[in-house]
């Protein structure tokens, strides 16, 4: 048996730090459309547009932030971010505590705290490829990916237990904290950074703006994959608030039971992200991009036929672990071919294009399945969800772009 792979004590802070901040999401997990609903009893409306809005709003934000973050060292970008991050969740237990706390507070909050994450894991990325050796990528995603399946594991159970033993607000007391504790892992970090990308000090123009989107729709291996990705997202979450109401209203499933069936499925993700390398070594990326990118897309239409009682926990978790260990599989060999097939000057701006198309793209599909389960039914929405997904296959790519493109030198300055 070979030992676990050593990617050595720079990667171990960030890793560190990436898992303290992720477990604090995962505590205060849908944090925010509670507290609007158990402390300003927002209705239905208002909840939706704090899912939707407050994150769509954030990715607009973000696109005039994706050159500063370019052409600046990477670790101060993230822990900056990370401190806007823990001030912004802050502010809200302090008006919660001074009785100030509005619905308007909650939507910028939402909007801040995606803008700042969109960054941070721009920079993340970055900053992981300088940190490590090519061939270590793909070990070192998969690492981040199943700390991201665990903490949305263990985090949203234990965050409904303490919301009922100390008030709504202390699992956003525990995110902002964790934000915190992730600036200072960031901080022990040691080395010297290599020098930003060289760039443009002036006032941000359109080209530095667009260049990331420009790289990723003249690949055409990863436009396919952006493309396909997007829509995969948007629909596979756009479902999330459409099964709340199925269960939690219309079937009448107890709390604990629907926490469990989003929970306990999030544990195959430890096992897809393990596998990950194994895979990759015996079928190549282009049969995994092919095979386990169509599967992530036929399990959804299965919440359609959910049903009362255990049969219907049962099919719930079933339909959750197939997407969920496709999923955590997929998500670090494109993370290693997205870093792989784009140079150095262009890979903040690159993971910024990505998460900004695919937050938009998840709002969009997230406003849309609110409004059709609203003109006819939660599970209607689930069916056509569960059956547009199954064209996404479409959009992989179709002929193995493996081979790395043949990137131009590095420019001394964005054009416009």
């Amino acid at each position: 048996m070979r030992g676990r792979r050593a990617l050595g004590r720079q990667f171990g802070w960030l890793w560190a730090a990436y898992a303290v901040s992720a477990y604090g999401s995962g505590l205060g997990f849908g944090a925010l459309p509670l507290i609007a609903v158990l402390v300003l009893h927002a209705g239905p409306a208002e909840v939706s547009a704090l899912s939707a809005v407050g994150p769509a709003v954030g990715a607009l934000v973000a696109v005039p932030l994706a050159p500063w973050v370019e052409f600046r060292r990477k670790r101060p970008v993230m822990i900056t971010m990370d401190l806007t991050r823990f001030a912004a969740m802050a502010t809200i237990p302090l008006a919660y505590a001074f009785g100030w706390l509005g619905f308007v507070q909650l939507l910028v909050v939402s909007a801040v705290v995606a803008a700042a994450k969109i960054a941070f894991n721009a920079a993340s990325g970055a900053h992981l490829k300088a940190l490590v050796r090519p061939e270590d990528l793909l070990v070192a995603n998969a690492r981040l990916e199943s700390t991201n399946w665990s903490s949305i594991a263990v985090g949203p159970p234990l965050g409904g237990a303490a919301i009922g033993l100390f008030g709504p607000v202390i699992t956003v007391v525990a995110d902002a904290l964790s934000y915190l504790l992730s600036a200072l892992g960031i901080t022990a970090i040691r080395g010297q950074e290599g020098a930003p990308p060289a760039g443009d000090k002036s006032p941000v123009r359109a080209g530095a703006l667009l260049d990331g989107w420009r790289h990723i729709m003249g690949d055409s291996g990863l436009r396919a994959l952006y493309l396909n990705n997007m829509f995969v997202a948007g629909l596979i979450m756009a479902t999330e608030p459409l099964l709340a109401v199925l269960l939690l209203r219309q079937l009448a499933f107890p709390p604990w039971q629907y926490a469990l069936a989003f929970a306990a499925p999030c544990l195959g993700g430890l096992l897809g992200s393990r596998l990950a390398r194994r895979v990759v070594a015996r079928y190549g990326r282009h049969r995994i991009f092919r095979t386990v990118g169509t599967l992530r897309a036929i399990w959804l239409i299965g919440l359609a036929f959910v049903r009362p009682g255990v049969v219907g926990l049962v099919t719930v978790m079933a339909v959750e672990l197939a997407i969920i260990i496709n999923m955590s599989l997929y998500t670090p060999v494109l993370a290693t071919y997205r870093l792989e097939r784009t140079p150095k000057h262009l890979v903040a701006r690159t993971l910024m294009a990505w998460s900004i198309g695919q937050q938009g793209v998840i709002a969009v599909c997230t406003a849309l399945g609110g409004l059709l389960a609203d003109v006819t039914s939660p599970r209607t929405a689930l069916a056509v969800a569960g059956l547009l997904i199954l064209a996404t296959p479409l959009l992989l790519p179709r002929r193995d772009h493996d081979q790395p493109p043949q990137h131009e030198p590095e420019p001394s300055h964005s054009h416009a």
